[in-house]
């Protein structure tokens, strides 16, 4: 499983969904927080459950977070900040070769979405403000990166 984390000062996702009546599809935001975690989360083939909780321990202890000296010590709930974790397929993809990616290393979007749903149940069962994206949904996610301090969290499934 792989997270994109990335610390910001505001995050929202807003999905787009197509109303019948409506010409142009209409947007609505589904999550929103302030000073915090940006996750965009990745399903690989392979991973299981172990992954998933493996990877919300790791995000959530993960001290990305100033302390009064200004040096990165500070986890996720030490900062005070809100959590957003957003389902992103593309992190799977395949860029080895050519330009077009291959999503063949992504996990089939069944599997994924049970293991992005268990990620979102574990980080709520541990960490007070937790906000999501919704899987399989077009999402338009905003953002503010501070610093800009951003890193590639994968866990992978052992042998």
């Amino acid at each position: 499983m792989i997270a994109l984390l990335q610390r910001v000062s505001e995050a929202a996702v807003h999905v787009e969904d197509m109303v019948p009546s409506a010409a142009t599809p209409q947007t609505h935001l589904v999550g929103r927080i302030g000073h915090g975690m940006l996750a965009l989360i990745g399903v690989e083939q392979g991973d299981g459950e172990e992954q998933a909780q493996r990877l919300v321990q790791r995000m959530l202890a993960w001290r990305m977070f100033d302390d009064r000296q200004g040096k990165m010590n500070l986890d996720l709930a030490q900062s005070g900040g809100g959590l957003l974790l957003v389902p992103q397929f593309t992190l799977a993809a395949d860029t080895n070769s050519g330009n077009r990616p291959s999503f063949s290393s992504a996990a089939p979007p069944a599997e994924a979405k049970r293991l992005f749903d268990s990620v979102v149940e574990s980080a709520r069962r541990v960490h007070r403000a937790v906000e999501t994206g919704r899987f399989g949904a077009n999402m338009k996610v905003s953002l503010v990166n501070t610093g800009p301090v951003t890193f590639w969290l994968q866990v992978r499934p052992t042998t």
